[in-house]
């Protein structure tokens, strides 16, 4: 299996830190976003939107990184990231689609204007954007942190790919400037998140 990554993508980490954690049999590819490389014809076949990860295996070929993460996990034998049984497998799609939905988009926000923007030379960033983005990630880590007070994780007192792909996103706390400080217990479970070896193997 080849997985089409970039060290600073967000998304593309929850990828790598599932088949990290699982010990996937993954070739790990770059993809250099700086140069256009998401946008080369070959990448292209792959992936038509432009985005990574992207997962090849044997033929199949696969993006979004939230289905990538299922695949990896239902790949691999007496996993216990992606409950089987029914119920639990829920939980931990209500809590993907969650972040996919909305802590995500949020926190691209101010991915996007404290971080990325000025590193790219496209400008400051936009003060009115920068509240709309502050507000949205301040409302859903109001959410994370009030679920996961007396948790150890987000699905209970296992880890599953929710906490991967959540944690995922916040791993540009200090560059987008996100405002989660305040939140104790988001941060006493982010904590034990950054302490995985599949989050310190997955360091940028």
């Amino acid at each position: 299996m080849r997985l089409y990554h970039h060290p600073m993508s967000s998304n593309a980490r929850r990828a790598v830190m599932t088949a990290a954690h699982l010990g996937a049999p993954v070739e790990l590819v770059v993809i250099d976003l700086a140069k256009g490389g998401q946008h080369a014809p070959e990448f292209l076949k792959l992936n038509p939107n432009h985005r990574v990860p992207v997962l090849e295996d044997d033929g199949f070929v696969l993006w979004e990184s939230y289905a990538i993460m299922q695949y990896l996990a239902d790949q691999t034998p007496r996993q216990t990231v992606y409950p089987t049984e029914v119920r639990a497998r829920a939980d931990v799609n209500r809590w993907l689609f969650w972040c996919a939905q909305h802590f995500q988009p949020a926190i691209g926000i101010l991915n996007w204007e404290n971080w990325i923007k000025g590193m790219t030379g496209q400008g400051g960033p936009d003060p009115a954007e920068v509240r709309r983005g502050e507000q949205l990630v301040i409302e859903f880590g109001r959410v994370l942190d009030a679920h996961v007070a007396g948790r150890d994780w987000i699905c209970g007192h296992a880890l599953t790919l929710a906490d991967l792909a959540v944690a995922a996103s916040l791993a540009t706390t200090e560059r987008a400037k996100l405002p989660v400080g305040d939140f104790a217990n988001l941060q006493r479970w982010f904590a034990g998140v950054r302490a995985l070896d599949a989050w310190k193997r997955t360091e940028p």
